[in-house]
């Protein structure tokens, strides 16, 4: 036993640092995954083109594996180079949350918690809980984000983003992430007060076609959840369509014109019932199409990152206000 125990601990456990692994080649390999180009790479660690050329061809003799391809355009990571940079970031993010973790145990429960959201989520859920938390938290200081999923998925995976409210979409790779249930996110037809809609009454949102419908891009999470709420009814999409994803530019279009859009329930009556002399309300919701709404979204955080000692203390706290909202 003694002697398998000696020849197990003679395997070196530390090979890719025997031969030389540097940290900024771990660095290196990390920004080429997002770049896909030696110069911006060489750019975001502030060393120059040759250097960092250098740097990668030691990196494939340490490894022992060619990582990339070159292309008119850059470079390609191959499946080699792909799991190497993910493994880099992980690594790269461990150090960081470890210093973030010793840096905040050091404040007690102070620290930087980096929150993201959808935009209706961020409206029904992300405010009451910056209320909540700066009753109970004052010296916790909060980022807030509000994004695309896909961005906000994108942000966490860089290191830029503790937890967000949101949804793992068809385009992003689940493993990396954890989720909690939150459930469908309801959407409302929006018009001016004054709108020719707010007088016809309109019974079914086929009565509403006939105007200028604001939505987001194609291919979008809402406007794939409104194109299939027509096609499941055996309605016709409107024909004269503005995209923009900026909600602000929708709300300033709504106001101005005879304009439909579909946007988050509690975006809608969050804009529907703020009213005073400064700013008068000119947003009403229509009665149609009530059961129209996008697919469900979660709590998403990193499946295999610990969370900071303020972050973890704020995740909690949003994991109860989610069973609260639930059980409403």
């Amino acid at each position: 036993m003694t002697e398998k125990f000696n020849h197990l601990s003679s395997v070196p456990q530390d090979r890719l640092i025997a031969r030389g692994l540097k940290f900024n080649q771990l660095k290196l390999i990390s920004a080429l995954h997002e770049t896909k180009q030696i110069s911006a790479a060489a750019a975001i660690l502030h060393i120059s083109q040759p250097s960092a050329s250098r740097l990668l061809s030691e990196l494939e003799k340490v490894v022992d594996h060619k990582l990339y391809t070159r292309n008119p355009r850059g470079i390609t990571l191959n499946e080699a180079g792909v799991v190497f940079a993910m493994r880099a970031k992980q690594m790269l993010q461990l150090l960081n949350d470890t210093n973030r973790e010793i840096g905040e145990t050091g404040k007690g429960l102070r620290g930087r918690v980096n929150i993201g959201a959808v935009t209706g989520a961020a409206l029904e859920m992300i405010l009451p809980f910056i209320k909540k938390a700066r009753l109970s938290h004052p010296n916790i200081e909060l980022s807030i984000v509000v994004d695309t999923s896909p961005k906000l998925a994108e942000s966490m995976l860089n290191g830029h983003m503790d937890f967000y409210i949101g949804r793992i979409t068809e385009d992003i790779d689940p493993r990396p992430f954890h989720t909690k249930l939150i459930g469908n996110e309801p959407f409302a037809l929006i018009v001016r007060n004054d709108h020719p809609l707010t007088r016809k009454n309109p019974k079914t949102i086929e009565d509403c076609t006939g105007y200028d419908w604001i939505l987001q891009q194609p291919g979008s999470l809402m406007r794939h959840a409104v194109e299939r709420y027509f096609a499941e009814n055996g309605y016709v999409m409107p024909n004269q369509i503005i995209n923009t994803s900026s909600v602000m530019m929708a709300l300033g279009i709504i106001r101005q014109s005879n304009a439909v859009a579909p946007v988050a329930r509690s975006v809608a009556e969050f804009y529907g019932n703020y009213d005073d002399l400064s700013f008068p309300s000119r947003i009403v919701l229509l009665s149609v199409a009530e059961d129209l709404h996008v697919s469900n979204y979660s709590l998403i955080s990193l499946a295999h990152s610990q969370l900071s000692p303020a972050s973890s203390l704020l995740y909690q706290m949003m994991t109860e206000q989610i069973t609260e909202f639930i059980d409403m």
